[in-house]
């Protein structure tokens, strides 16, 4: 299967490439191609949002952005796995990992799709705390959109197994919650990713403060109410 042809089988036909990975077709194939064609796309799309700040910030973001997703993945994909065996699922985690690849690598080709919307408000606007918000309001579309494919692929891969389905859709949930805790505090670890204009390149920053905070505050600068360093 080609790397970067794997998209258009997801998009077009979901139901029956989920249905492929329910019957162990092929699954070393589809999470290779997935693998390189997601982390080409996120390192796009890290490389815009670091271009506001510097060439240097922009090749970091590009390196920085896959990581940030893979590492989420390796961390919550135990978690998953070992929850819905524990509700009657008969997935095995390779099963369980190529579902939730899947989901990111929906989530980056839709990033890479608003790369040119971010890439125009780079051009044409200077604020800083603007842009971040921006970006995290895309990384929330499209992330829900990922987490839209996960919840049907789990549904199709269990599909037959009656006995704990109502628990094994609730896990999904609980787990989507956890990854989206894990990943931000990932993020905000893993930080700069845009970079302040007024600040010098660093690779990461110290640890401080949180990820949501931040969020708000940038909110707070927007609308006026004090200045966020």
């Amino acid at each position: 299967m080609n790397d970067l042809a794997i998209i258009e089988t997801i998009l077009r036909d979901r139901r029956g490439f989920f249905t492929e990975i329910r019957e162990g077709i092929g699954l070393q194939e589809k999470m290779r191609a997935m693998l390189v064609s997601s982390i080409l796309f996120l390192m796009l799309y890290g490389a815009v949002m670091g271009s506001t700040h510097s060439l240097l910030q922009a090749l970091s973001s590009a390196v920085k952005l896959p990581v940030l997703f893979l590492a989420t993945l390796v961390i919550c994909s135990p978690t998953l796995y070992f929850f819905n065996v524990l509700f009657g699922s008969n997935q095995s985690l390779t099963q369980n990992f190529a579902l939730i690849l899947t989901a990111i690598t929906v989530t980056a080709v839709l990033l890479l799709s608003f790369a040119p919307i971010v890439l125009f408000f780079l051009l044409t606007t200077n604020h800083y705390q603007f842009f971040k918000l921006l970006n995290v309001a895309v990384f929330a579309t499209t992330g829900s959109i990922g987490v839209i494919f996960l919840s049907q692929g789990m549904r199709i891969v269990s599909a037959g197994g009656k006995e704990g389905s109502k628990a094994r859709h609730n896990v999904v949930r609980f787990w989507i919650v956890v990854y989206a805790f894990v990943g931000s505090q990932m993020a905000w670890t893993l930080r700069p990713f845009i970079g302040a204009p007024s600040m010098k390149f660093e690779l990461f920053r110290q640890l401080g403060g949180n990820f949501y905070a931040n969020i708000f505050a940038s909110i707070g600068e927007i609308l006026g109410f004090f200045t966020v360093m």
